[in-house]
């Protein structure tokens, strides 16, 4: 079951690394510097990034076994 999370969470930060490329050329078609290009990337796709690794940081975390009486 371990390695079925771990390919699953493969794939999606495969996807998520695509997105991040296709944002980051929508940004970059219409500007006209460097930081019209990277302040809003950054703003956009940092907290994207924060949920991605806390979220698979979640599903690997191992459990801790009950406790018995």
């Amino acid at each position: 079951m371990r390695v079925l999370r771990i390919v699953g969470i493969i794939v999606a930060f495969v996807a998520l690394l695509a997105g991040t490329v296709m944002v980051f050329l929508t940004f970059d078609r219409n500007s006209h510097s460097a930081s019209d290009t990277l302040r809003p990337f950054i703003i956009t796709m940092a907290p994207v990034w924060a949920v991605a690794i806390a979220g698979a940081w979640a599903l690997l975390r191992t459990s801790a076994p009950p406790k018995s009486a």
